[in-house]
């Protein structure tokens, strides 16, 4: 199993707890896709990066996929035109669809990935770095599993993470910083699991910290509100670790805190309470969040143990 598809696999629990709202949401992503086949972001043109969200989102509540997302894709090519982020979201988009890319963009697509590997064998958002990055190395290695390829050791690229941990007990997206971040913590977590490197179970004690006392999760000690992606990532990130916690405590807190980022009118989720411009990345975390906050008792798969 990839990390994309251990995500997806958590997000779809969200169907239990949509409840009537299941339609609404649905229809919100539909009423994101472009007629050149993308999922508009931020404003109405179609972006790789919102598009993979966007078809994310879909599959995650089993919902058919619109039309023309692999001539969208396509029209990429190789991605020789994108950043690092947006090679990665297309290397996502590409593996979440029954169809394939062309052997020759698959080809590469991996080939420029390798490009943005740090000296020290993580990956960094820009080439040519001295030291791989938290986020890097997650998208990068996410990335290469969704291209089938095996050409880096992602056990030793996972080990070398342990050098962003901070002072604080968190971890941060570069050596030296003195902060940890919500997102950058879960997100090392989530690969030390994946890839079954040692866990750092005091590093969910530092992220069980994040934990606003009015519901959801902040996205460092020094910002005072808590946000959607801080919330969803840590409650992915917490089933892995070992830590004393009131998990029934987390999940009420947690459902008054997605209640003020949900918009019943879009049918969609917003990224904190200050910001009431929806998108498809958010609202996917919104699925991902309620997907861990389903009652054991009604998920089969979270009784037995299995989510």
């Amino acid at each position: 199993m990839t990390l994309r598809v251990s995500m997806l696999d958590a997000s779809r629990a969200s169907g239990a707890m949509l409840g009537d709202a299941y339609q609404s949401v649905v229809d919100f992503y539909y009423s994101q896709h472009n007629d050149d086949g993308g999922f508009r972001g931020r404003n109405p043109k179609s972006d790789i990066y919102y598009s993979a969200f966007g078809i994310g989102g879909l599959l995650t509540l089993d919902a058919p996929l619109p039309d023309g997302l692999a001539d969208y894709l396509r029209h990429f090519g190789d991605g020789s035109e994108l950043d690092f982020v947006h090679l990665a979201c297309l290397a996502r988009c590409w593996a979440n669809l029954a169809d394939d890319p062309p052997t020759a963009d698959r080809r590469g697509m991996t080939e420029r990935l390798l490009t943005y590997r740090a000296a020290d064998g993580g990956f960094a958002q820009e080439q040519g770095a001295e030291h791989g990055s938290a986020y890097g190395c997650f998208l990068g290695l996410g990335a290469l599993e969704d291209l089938g390829c095996d050409a880096v050791d992602p056990v030793a690229v996972v080990r070398n993470l342990d050098r962003l941990r901070t002072p604080d007990g968190g971890y941060a997206n570069e050596v030296g910083q003195s902060v940890g971040v919500t997102t950058l913590t879960s997100g090392v977590l989530a690969l030390q699991r994946h890839f079954g490197t040692p866990i750092d179970h005091p590093a969910g004690e530092w992220l069980l910290g994040r934990l606003h006392p009015l519901g959801g999760f902040q996205a460092s000690p020094q910002v005072p509100i808590p946000d959607l992606l801080s919330t969803a990532t840590a409650m992915q990130a917490l089933n892995f670790v070992e830590c004393e916690c009131n998990e029934e405590e987390i999940r009420n807190r947690c459902l008054h805190f997605l209640d003020t980022v949900w918009d019943e009118e879009r049918g969609a989720f917003c990224g904190h309470a200050f910001d009431k411009k929806v998108d498809c990345e958010y609202t996917w975390y919104g699925l991902l969040a309620l997907g861990h906050l389903v009652d054991p008792e009604d998920d089969p798969a979270k009784a037995d143990g299995d989510a």
